[in-house]
């Protein structure tokens, strides 16, 4: 599950550097560092649930 959000999340800024995805907060190319913040909040979230749960 972690590989599938990181691989996910690093598309999604790839895409964001090339062509803003015009969401709001994202309406510029240097807004990227914002998804890798949710990147590594749902990381972390995920790997701290497979403690938990796992």
């Amino acid at each position: 599950m972690t590989k599938t959000i990181s691989v996910l999340l690093m598309l999604a800024m790839v895409v964001q550097i090339i062509k803003p995805l015009n969401l709001p907060g994202l309406r510029r190319r240097m807004d990227f560092w914002k998804l890798a913040l949710v990147a590594f909040a749902l990381w972390s979230a995920a790997l701290l649930l497979r403690e938990f749960v796992g």
